[in-house]
């Protein structure tokens, strides 16, 4: 059985006073109870002065001279590995392939740098399972966390979400926003700024002579950012709006771009399978070229494009001679048999820079800077 509160906080003390130093999920460990259970009675003992508290350590508040030798030998040890020696960060993400699989390289490179271990959750866009993940690593002695929730449009609705606001460790969002009013606003995040990498390829397609520019993109947590980007450029440029994606098999009806500007598949169609949708998006380019004037298409992604091309030109639209092709992502575009321009965001430079932001708020203390929400831009990649 636990023991009380007040016991088990007399332990803690107990132990520290012995000690000298301690790591929290070591502590935990010994005594046989969570680590959330543990932060919250050391905060209560932090907070009277009974010991001093760094993320994933505490001691004693006589300082290093009351410290034991194996104690100080410790504290030598993850001095010279570096400021964040022995930290556990916790990590969710989708997938480790794919896009993810260079944000998660990012955050490992900064995280090993500094002597901490990163340990990795996978939710596989099921739902709910970005909670069990985070909770699963804090249950193993994660001292912060790197999420990145399953929100369908890449930013929470109103009520989803909301308990990453309340986990007790520091926690980055990465690739995800909250909008302001969500309690997950307030968190740090870093993101790529996709509207922008979508407004940079219409500019280049314009400074090509392109006038009518079709955005293809099947339904991502990216797509409603892409969105936004591609028909802010749009109108911005004063361009011609491409044909509206249809809402139904056949139909012609605006889809959920609302201004009628994008070739982006609305939530009308999330239900069709992917080979219902990828005929779809085949359909559509077709059409927009062989009889709507459209010259010019932004492709999200890379493997669709490529999958694409080919069948375009069965269907007699030559890639670039009729249509030119821009991809998002830079995955696999320079693969092509004929390598396409692509607009690659800073997948890497996200990992790193959220596991970099998250290591400042671990050593931060009782003042922490300003919360943060970074945006990287994408680049664009021009291939021949």
């Amino acid at each position: 059985m636990r023991p009380h509160v007040d016991q088990r906080q007399a332990q803690v003390l107990a132990l520290v006073r012995a000690r000298g130093s301690v790591r929290v999920a070591d502590l935990a460990h010994e005594l046989g109870v969570s680590p959330v259970t543990l932060r919250r009675d050391i905060e209560a003992m932090a907070a009277r002065g009974e010991i001093h508290r760094m993320h994933g350590v505490i001691s004693r508040v006589e300082g290093m001279r009351h410290v034991s030798p194996e104690a100080a030998v410790s504290g030598r040890a993850q001095t010279q590995a570096g400021p964040g020696a022995g930290l556990v960060i916790g990590m969710v993400v989708p997938t480790t392939e794919y896009y993810y699989a260079e944000v998660v390289r990012g955050a490992r490179e900064v995280v090993e740098a500094r002597g901490a271990r990163l340990t990795v959750g996978l939710t596989r866009y099921l739902p709910g399972e970005d909670r069990t993940q985070a909770d699963r690593l804090l249950s193993t002695g994660a001292d912060g966390l790197l999420l990145t929730p399953n929100w369908d449009a890449g930013s929470a609705a109103p009520g989803e979400g909301a308990w990453t606001a309340e986990l007790d460790v520091p926690t980055v969002l990465v690739e995800r926003a909250a909008p302001p009013g969500h309690p997950a606003a307030a968190l740090d995040r870093v993101v790529s700024d996709h509207a922008h990498g979508a407004a940079r390829a219409v500019q280049h397609l314009v400074e090509q002579g392109h006038r009518r520019i079709a955005l293809a993109s099947q339904e991502t947590p990216t797509t409603a950012r892409l969105r936004s980007g591609f028909e802010a450029a749009v109108s911005a440029l004063g361009l011609e709006p491409a044909p509206p994606w249809p809402t139904t098999a056949g139909s012609g009806a605006a889809g959920s771009g609302g201004t009628g500007s994008g070739g982006t598949a609305g939530s009308e169609i999330a239900g069709l399978s992917v080979a219902d949708r990828f005929a779809r998006t085949l359909d559509y380019l077709c059409d927009a070229v062989t009889s709507n004037g459209v010259t010019a298409a932004l492709i999200h992604s890379d493997t669709d494009a490529i999958m694409l091309i080919p069948r375009l030109q069965a269907r007699g639209v030559r890639v670039p001679e009729d249509l030119a092709v821009i991809t998002y992502d830079d995955e696999v575009a320079g693969l092509a048999d004929v390598p396409l321009s692509a607009v690659a965001p800073a997948k890497h430079e996200v990992g790193a820079r959220a596991a970099t932001l998250l290591f400042e708020r671990l050593a931060g203390g009782a003042h922490e800077s300003p919360r943060q929400h970074v945006e990287l831009l994408p680049r664009l990649n021009i291939r021949a």
